[in-house]
Parts: structure tokens; C-alpha cells; sequence
């Protein structure tokens, strides 16, 4: 992929100078049509969409292109975080919605959609097609981490497979019988499901006039600035924790917001649902990554998603 050409584009658009392609053109209309909704312009305010989170999921996307492996289950985690939880912000931000409270929820969604396409995507990963023979690149040639990539990888975190015994030979020589692979999938897959479990249940949380639970690890980092949008929209001031709140401190109003925020934001959170359901398939297949019916369609799939959307909840 070419990913300073995207880095480029995404500059470019941002600077109201879209290069002539669908993808620029496109993005640039929303950001116009973003800021001329908000505030006026001699407020001089950030774009709705963040620049510096598309650069993110470049940067990252490139940085794992040539299946570099992870170090530890958090080095995964941030993986998902950058790339799958920050399509989430910014499909939030193109609605607009520009909320703390749902992009919390999509951070742990996104984070489980990431983890589950990295388990997804072991199989074919560690024993990949053979080469497209028609392609004007030589099968031989190419850089090491090319030819890596050809010859299969084993993309679960290091230190996992550590904890497990699991060493990347005996995957790529005896597959789904490698001794400790079962365990170090339970492990990444338990990670996986703990964060649709915390999403799950902070939803509840705010659907009935809760808080929360928590605060959202990543507030105040480059891209994760509420403050401002917040302030602008009607007046109101952070909480002591980090929190929204009414200007005249009003926990109702409050309540009251996030539930409009998150039934806003509910479609973007629909990735919950196939990735609830492939964990569910994972754990009744005895949490064997290589069975064939894991790289199938689920059946239930749309019924699940029309019942999680009608109840709103996932």
C-alpha cells in the first residue's frame, strides 16, 4: 500500500487542497460542511475531524503491514486502539458527534474488533496463499520482510506465546495442534471479550442514568480533547472527572445528554455484534483459531444485528 501517498492526501485534503480523486474530494466536502455548522469562524475552531487520528491509523497500518509481530498483549491492544477504535472516532466525528462518552465505548468495541481480526486472521497468516504469479514482483525476490510475509507468520503476542510454550515453529509445522496454541488464543480472546464486556455494561450504565464506571485512559492525548467541543456546545464545564457536565452542574442534564449522545452513536457501535459472535464461535470450537467454520459466514448474523439494534444493545 502506499502509505506516504495517503499521508500526503490526508495532509493536503486537510489544508482545503484535495488532490483530484473520489476519497479526497469527498473527505474535503465534510470537513466544509463540519465547520461551517459550528461555531463561527472568528472562534477559529479545530476541524470535527481529527487530522492527527487519520495519521495514526497510517502510521500504525504501516508499522504491522509486514506482520511485525507483538511484543505483548498490550502492544496489541494499542494496535486495535489505533487502528479499528480510531475508524470508530472518526466515523463519530463524521456524524457529527463529538462525545467522550461514546467514543469511550468505541475504544473498548474497537479494541475487541482488533484483537478478533488479528485471532481471525492467524491461519492465513501462518500458511498464506501461494504468490500471485501474475504480479511484476518476483516470488524470490523483495526485501526480508517481505519474504517473511510470503513464508507465513504467527502474529499472537510474544509474550503470550512465552507464558504459553507456544514457539512459531510448531505452529507453522503442525498448525492447530502446536502445543500451548489453544491457550495462548484463550488468553487473547479472554482480552477481547473483557473489553465487549466493559462496553456492554458502560452502555447500560448510561442508558439508565449511571455514570460510566470509569474514566477513559486515553483523555487528554493528541487527538482525545473534549474540552473545547464541550465548552462550545452549550456552555457547560468538565467535571472533576473528566466528565461532562451541565454549566450549572446539573448530574440530570447530564444523564440526560450522554443518553442522546450514545443513541446517536449507536449504529457505530453494530461491530460488537459479529465480533460477540465470533468470540462465541471461537470458545464452543474449544478456542481452536484453525477451525474452517471460524472463516465462515455466521448465519445469524443479520437477525442478531436487527435484534442488538432494535434493543440497542449489543
Amino acid at each position: 500500500m502506499r502509505y506516504q501517498f495517503w499521508r500526503d492526501t490526508i495532509t493536503s485534503t486537510f489544508a482545503h487542497k484535495p488532490v483530484a480523486q473520489p476519497i479526497p474530494v469527498l473527505l474535503s466536502s465534510v470537513l466544509s460542511s463540519h465547520q461551517n455548522d459550528r461555531v463561527p469562524k472568528s472562534h477559529n475552531p479545530p476541524p470535527a475531524l481529527s487530522k492527527s487520528r487519520f495519521l495514526r491509523l497510517i502510521t500504525t497500518r504501516e508499522k504491522y503491514s509486514t506482520n511485525t509481530p507483538y511484543p505483548t498483549l498490550t502492544s496489541l491492544e494499542s494496535y486495535a486502539e489505533n487502528t479499528y477504535s480510531t475508524l470508530l472516532y472518526l466515523t463519530l466525528s463524521a456524524l457529527p458527534l463529538h462525545s467522550l462518552t461514546a467514543d469511550h465505548i468505541a475504544s473498548h468495541i474497537g479494541k475487541a474488533a482488533g484483537i478478533v481480526a488479528v485471532l481471525r486472521g492467524i491461519p492465513l497468516l501462518a500458511f498464506p496463499p501461494p504468490p500471485n504469479h501474475h504480479s511484476n514482483s518476483s516470488a524470490l525476490g523483495g526485501t526480508l520482510e517481505t519474504r517473511r510475509v510470503q513464508q507465513g507468520a504467527v502474529t499472537l503476542p510474544l509474550d503470550i506465546m512465552a507464558e504459553c510454550n507456544l514457539k512459531e515453529e510448531d505452529v507453522l509445522r503442525c498448525g492447530a495442534d502446536a502445543p500451548g496454541l489453544k491457550d495462548a488464543v484463550f488468553k487473547v480472546a479472554t482480552r477481547a471479550s473483557d473489553h465487549l464486556i466493559t462496553a456492554r455494561q458502560m452502555l447500560k450504565n448510561v442508558q439508565r442514568g449511571g455514570d460510566v464506571g470509569h474514566g477513559f485512559e486515553h483523555e487528554g492525548e493528541e487527538g482525545y480533547d473534549y474540552r473545547l467541543e464541550n465548552n462550545d456546545s452549550d456552555g457547560g464545564q468538565l467535571s472533576n472527572d473528566g466528565a461532562f457536565g451541565g454549566g450549572g452542574g446539573d448530574n440530570g442534564g447530564k444523564s440526560e445528554r450522554q443518553k442522546m449522545e450514545v443513541e446517536k452513536a449507536f449504529g457505530v457501535f453494530m461491530p460488537a455484534v459479529p465480533t460477540a459472535l465470533w468470540l462465541q464461535r471461537l470458545e464452543k470450537g474449544d478456542f481452536d483459531v484453525f477451525r474452517e467454520d471460524l472463516r465462515t459466514r455466521d448465519w445469524r448474523l443479520p437477525w442478531k444485528a436487527w435484534v442488538a439494534y432494535r434493543r440497542r444493545m449489543f
